[in-house]
């Protein structure tokens, strides 16, 4: 696939004007996110990668089109997880409804830049040594199987290393102060609480920038569209917290799709290091039938969480963890 660096600056100028729409939004009238607004901006957001998968198609081919939408979905799927444990972060340190827009949009532009990086690198490896491919489906299987074994379970946020470093050694205030990053009091300089969210919302994103990247790596191993589908998937993410943010305890059976999701594309990954390294005779799963079954696995996991939240009201989805929860002393 040939992407000149003219597409690759016009892709990045539309892909940062969104960011900093948001940045703006959330700096300058700081609100809470209404049920209209978060439709809006939602709609809008598949809306611009919608049409952006339509050119990519028209201008490189079917092929690149359907591992982009593809990529798209593997990743808007796992962002939906992802907005699990931003509401047990958002709830654990009982940030303010009107600036939780503002710790969205961090939270994107740190994941982007996570992702940037890891797409860079993981390229550049998967270039240089294919038995790559071996390694990041072994690490998929490895994490859609601890996913599965942990579905039932929430990540311990205020036990993880990160956030207990960041409370032992940084000066906290215990007022979020309008949302500023420091406050005085009785004339020292404090951090607000506002900084450990956004420490814990930063560890967040290297955990999911560590398995989306390989697992999208699985249906194309084109950079570009590795990082399109990645970009375009995360912008809605801010949006589609607001909306669905009251919804996200149905999908009782998300982790268990997402965990099966991990797996598949994991074998794919192998079967694909095999076919180049061992021997063409083994087969490969192309790409359109990828798109169908992760599109499937989705939908029966939809399906058949809202029937058993209706058949049980107080069944209550989790994130699901990559470790178990420490056992109670």
């Amino acid at each position: 696939m040939d992407i000149g660096a003219g597409t690759w600056l016009v892709t990045l100028a539309v892909i940062l004007g969104l960011l900093a729409l948001d940045l703006v939004l959330a700096a300058v009238r700081p609100h809470r996110v209404g049920f209209r607004e978060a439709v809006a901006w939602s709609v809008g957001y598949i809306l611009v990668a919608v049409v952006f998968g339509v050119w990519l198609t028209l201008a490189h081919g079917g092929e690149f089109g359907t591992e982009y939408f593809a990529g798209y979905i593997v990743e808007k799927s796992l962002s939906v997880d992802n907005l699990f444990v931003f509401v047990i972060i958002m709830t654990t340190f009982a940030v303010p409804e009107e600036h939780q827009h503002k710790v969205l949009t961090f939270g994107i532009v740190l994941a982007l830049v996570m992702r940037g990086i890891f797409i860079a690198v993981g390229a550049t490896l998967l270039s240089l040594f294919s038995f790559m491919f071996l390694l990041f489906g072994l690490l998929l299987i490895y994490t859609g199987v601890q996913l599965f074994r942990h579905r039932d379970e929430d990540p311990d946020v205020e036990n993880n290393i990160v956030v207990r470093t960041a409370r032992r050694v940084l000066p906290l205030s215990e007022d979020y102060d309008g949302g500023r990053l420091t406050t005085k009091v009785a004339g020292r300089r404090l951090v607000t609480p506002l900084v450990v969210v956004l420490v814990a919302i930063g560890g967040v994103d290297l955990l999911f920038a560590l398995d989306s990247i390989p697992a999208v790596f699985g249906v194309t191993d084109e950079p570009y569209i590795v990082f399109a589908a990645n970009a375009f998937a995360l912008l809605g993410l801010r949006a589609l917290y607001f909306l669905v943010k009251g919804l996200l305890d149905r999908l009782v059976y998300l982790s268990t799709g997402l965990a099966v999701i991990l797996a598949f594309i994991g074998v794919k990954l192998i079967l694909h290091w095999a076919h180049v390294d061992i021997d063409d005779g083994f087969p490969e799963i192309p790409t359109p039938l990828s798109l169908g079954v992760i599109l499937g696995i989705l939908a029966v996991v939809t399906v058949a969480s809202l029937l058993k939240t209706r058949r049980d009201p107080d069944a209550k989805a989790h994130p699901g963890s990559l470790r178990g929860s420490d056992p109670e002393p």
